[in-house]
């Protein structure tokens, strides 16, 4: 797993708008270089309002929105079109507003899918849909992302992989069903840390002094079961995306340049 690069921002405006900067310019150059590109969309304050920027960047239709394959990193288990769907927020925030592919847009199952209200065969049927996209030169089963966008919660949560659960053990399976999250709504389903680790970039996003401990701690040597954000790392580049409160605990010795 690569170490992780931090990058502070003066607040979380800016962090968003210079994320919806980078974001552009990641999937440009993996267009340039193969036709097409992958990401891997986050939830939460932060990722929406990346989302956000990145509908009303001027440089926007650079990427060629269809060649773009959306994929998300994890759902709230609820109904489609439900206010609180990570797919719905990021429909509304970005997706509404470019030419995506339809079919190139990979939402996580809904409690009102065609696998009914039990999580587990939804989790499995994206799996699927994973392996199905992932060449004979990916890892892990899954495409090898571009980017992978994940937040990060104040108990270092990624995704809805929460500290102690038994998914973080999981070295097989790419997706899970998630049971009795802390965080309501209590049922997800989410990547595992296998398919987040197959992201050639993982930038993990905070803003927030409510933030700050829960960086410190990711930016430690802790444990992936106790931390599961020192799990989340790419092939090739970690990045964390910061604003200053969220940056205001950064561990002793670690180097911090300037906003970019």
């Amino acid at each position: 797993m690569t170490a992780p690069r931090i990058i502070v921002h003066p607040d979380a405006a800016l962090l968003a708008t210079a994320t919806a900067a980078r974001v552009v310019t990641r999937l440009v150059d993996a267009q340039a270089a193969r036709g097409t590109a992958s990401i891997v969309l986050t939830g939460g304050g932060i990722g929406i309002a990346v989302l956000r920027e990145l509908a009303q960047a001027p440089a926007r239709d650079a990427i060629d929105w269809r060649r773009l394959d959306i994929w998300w990193g994890d759902e709230r288990f609820l109904p489609a079109g439900d206010p609180e769907r990570n797919e719905t927020q990021a429909r509304a925030a970005l997706l509404d507003h470019v030419k995506v592919d339809p079919a190139r847009v990979h939402p996580m199952p809904a409690s009102d899918g065609p696998d009914g209200d039990v999580p587990e065969p939804g989790a499995e049927r994206y799996a699927a849909e994973l392996a199905r996209a992932a060449g004979p030169e990916d890892h892990a089963g899954v495409p090898s992302f571009d980017v992978c966008l994940l937040g990060i919660g104040p108990d270092t949560h990624v995704a809805s992989l929460f500290p102690g659960m038994p998914a973080l053990y999981e070295e097989e399976r790419t997706v899970v069903a998630v049971h009795g999250a802390p965080k309501p709504p209590p049922t997800r389903v989410s990547l595992t840390l296998p398919a987040i680790r197959a992201a050639h970039e993982v930038w993990v996003l905070a803003s927030g002094e409510g933030k700050a401990g829960a960086v410190r701690v990711a930016l430690g040597d802790g444990g992936a079961v106790q931390v599961p954000a020192c799990g989340a790392r790419g092939r090739n580049h970690t990045l964390f995306l910061l604003d200053h409160a969220a940056a205001a605990q950064l561990p002793d010795g670690i180097e911090v340049p300037g906003a970019l």
